[in-house]
């Protein structure tokens, strides 16, 4: 029997100078590709009240903007998920988040220079093994899912490099995935256990990059991937993958055959949008596991500003654009929408 999967769209959105932009995106472009799911990438672009002390920029989100664009999405049927970037993605090179600029003692990197790039360091982390973290955490998640009335949280939790660091005094000479394992379930204790909502998280650090033959970036290589056997397996995998591979795609139904629901998620390439979406509707028919094919994802890693919203809107109304990345990214919303990737 068939069943409708979630169609999902993602991008960085932290301006609320842009929220007219968005809506018009919501309204003109993704409410009529069926979008159910706009997943909204604004980590720590948001002004927390409980948090002064969390310096986010003078045009990020308030709780005000949330409610205005959680309203409006609803009238479209799109639920808004919001993406607080957890434990990695902590900063670019060696800056420093909001959250590790506030408060250096929770860095897993303190030694690393502010001014370091890679390859000596992708982007910090936060110590999972730090007693004062998971509160302040906790506060900014709160305010979030209370701002947009969130039915799901986005983790974050891909490209996650610093971990059981020797520059960390707690996590030095610990286990990467029993590490791993930890920062998971304390984000999951709180959004599902405490507050019943959903939780996603990107699938990467969960796949064992060599049997798979992914690289250092879609998958892990570290041992990061063995935490795949011990987290919940109500958490909805985002298994990512944006480059045409003559293999295939296998991730999909190994997730699906450990226990979790999957949304596999392209960029703009065409080709890989159609045998991704279509590798995984293959998977889960094959292993009875239709209830675990969650949906569909078209990530975005453009950047948003008023002419890129603007480029997207008149590629949605046929009009020609030199801009191929936006082009493509709209075939591949097109892609996702079609019903023959459902099962």
């Amino acid at each position: 029997m068939s069943q409708t999967q979630v169609i999902a769209f993602h991008l960085r959105f932290g301006d609320r100078r842009l929220i007219p932009e968005l809506k018009q995106l919501i309204s003109q472009v993704l409410a009529t590709q069926a979008v159910s799911h706009l997943i909204l990438e604004l980590d720590k672009s948001f002004v927390f009240t409980k948090h002064p002390e969390l310096k986010t920029g003078s045009h990020a989100l308030t709780e005000e903007d949330a409610r205005e664009l959680t309203n409006f999405a609803r009238k479209h049927q799109m639920e808004i998920v919001p993406l607080m970037q957890c434990l990695g993605h902590q900063g670019w090179g060696g800056s420093r988040s909001a959250l590790l600029t506030a408060y250096p003692e929770f860095d897993e990197t303190p030694q690393t220079p502010l001014t370091a790039e890679w390859p000596e360091i992708f982007c910090r982390s936060w110590c999972p093994l730090h007693p004062d973290v998971n509160p302040i955490v906790y506060d900014m998640l709160d305010e979030i899912i209370e701002a947009f009335d969130a039915k799901t949280i986005h983790i974050g939790m891909d490209e996650v490099y610093e971990i059981a660091s020797d520059e960390c005094t707690r996590c030095r000479g610990k286990n990467r995935a029993d590490l791993f394992i930890k920062a998971v379930k304390d984000m999951h204790q709180h959004i599902v256990k405490i507050h019943d909502l959903d939780m996603m998280m990107w699938g990467d650090r969960l796949i064992d990059a060599e049997r798979f033959g992914y690289d250092n970036w879609e998958g892990d290589t570290f041992g990061t991937y063995h935490a795949v056997e011990q987290l919940p397996k109500d958490i909805v995998i985002l298994d990512w993958h944006y480059d045409e591979r003559t293999q295939g795609y296998p991730t999909p139904g190994y997730f699906m055959e450990k226990g979790y629901r999957v949304m596999p998620a392209c960029w703009y390439k065409n080709n890989v949008a159609k045998q991704l979406f279509e590798e995984t509707a293959e998977a889960a028919k094959e292993r009875s596991t239709e209830d675990k094919y969650f949906g569909r994802l078209v990530t975005s890693w453009h950047h948003w500003d008023t002419e890129a919203f603007t480029v997207f809107e008149q590629i949605a109304k046929g009009q020609h654009t030199d801009n191929l990345e936006l082009k493509q990214l709209y075939q591949s919303l097109q892609i996702s929408k079609d019903a023959k990737y459902n099962v």
